[in-house]
């Protein structure tokens, strides 16, 4: 008998069967400028009309171990989310408009149920975000992964005019330093803490603790947070007076916010605000040190932006307008000409 595709362990008519579940996935993300989405080889956007000197804005990024508690838990319906908000938090920080998203999704065995699954989430992070899935890959690949597992990946394309992109060049000292907070780890420091929960603490997934309102996986799950209706709103709301935006990811505040001031300068910030019980669980059961949680975890503040201090009421009203928990942590100040850039954190 003659060998097929299937028996060396790729089921053609899986991932067929998959393409069609996903197209009216698709369908609910499309903007105005899709011209053709998925089934064709590319998909086609145009840019929006009316935007001077138009840039493309692009991020790529992942969800890192968050995938095995998924994996552990069965729980698939979110970790899309997690995989768009990683890529356009980051392409927002420029001042962008999201345009589309593809992911890259990989397994050992298609689970056609499982993929559709963490696609229908993709396509939510998607309608959060205001850009399209305009396309991606389903890859098959026996032998590559363990079974029941598989891995994500994905990229973001913006639009920004020249003269609208935020960043270093905008920033002055004693501009405010403003807060807007995080849904809980978000999708890094993962690793450390599946150390700390699952092997200090020996805590199963599915226990519940006083101080968490979700179980320990659903805690683990919760979705990052797309910034869209924010920053965007931030844009319309300041105009010019919105310098900068740091998408605060893996090495926290610290590691992110210098990315986004000019040389000479220094964030001096306060880090009083309420964390999500999460941190102070896994500082605890680690137990980990303060400066080992600042380098790892957003502790709370998924987004920082940078704005003109007399703008600074304008910005909180904008945000917490769009539904978002924002506080001014601190202000931009000088330091020695030619610096690097740093964060000064200081008590109260």
């Amino acid at each position: 008998m003659a060998v097929t595709y299937r028996d060396a362990g790729v089921d053609i008519d899986a991932g067929d069967e998959l393409v069609e579940r996903i197209k009216p996935l698709a369908k609910s993300t499309r903007i105005a400028e899709v011209v053709e989405g998925v089934g064709g080889f590319a998909g086609l956007c145009a840019l929006p009309a009316g935007i001077d000197d138009p840039l493309l804005v692009s991020g790529t990024d992942g969800v890192g171990t968050k995938l095995k508690v998924a994996f552990a838990t069965q729980k698939h319906d979110t970790i899309g989310i997690d995989l768009v908000a990683m890529c356009a938090n980051d392409v927002l920080t420029t001042g962008a408009r999201p345009l589309f998203f593809l992911d890259y999704f990989a397994c050992g065995k298609l689970d056609v149920s499982v993929a559709e699954r963490v696609i229908a989430g993709i396509a939510e992070g998607c309608r959060q975000a205001g850009c399209a899935l305009l396309g991606g890959e389903t890859a098959e690949l026996p032998g590559m992964y363990a079974e029941g597992e598989y891995d994500l990946a994905g990229f973001c394309v913006g639009v920004v005019a020249r003269q609208a992109v935020l960043g270093p060049a905008r920033v002055k000292v004693g501009d405010a330093v403003i807060g807007v907070a995080s849904t809980g780890l978000h999708s890094n420091g993962y690793s450390l803490a599946r150390r700390v929960l699952e092997t200090e603490m020996r805590l199963a997934l599915d226990a519940r603790l006083p101080e968490l309102e979700h179980s320990v996986g659903d805690t683990l799950l919760t979705p990052t947070k797309i910034y869209s209706k924010a920053c965007l709103g931030l844009g319309t709301a300041l105009g010019s007076g919105l310098h900068a935006l740091c998408h605060v990811t893996g090495g926290g505040i610290e590691g992110n916010l210098p990315r986004v001031l000019p040389e000479g300068t220094s964030a001096r910030v306060r880090l009083s605000h309420p964390r999500p019980p999460v941190f102070e669980l896994i500082a605890r059961g680690g137990p980990v040190a303060e400066a080992e949680m600042r380098r790892t975890f957003n502790l709370g503040v998924g987004l920082i932006a940078v704005v003109a201090a007399g703008d600074t009421e304008r910005a909180l009203t904008a945000l917490g307008g769009a539904g978002e928990r924002a506080w001014v942590m601190g202000e931009v100040v000088a330091t020695r000409a030619g610096a690097e850039p740093g964060v000064e954190v200081v008590e109260g």
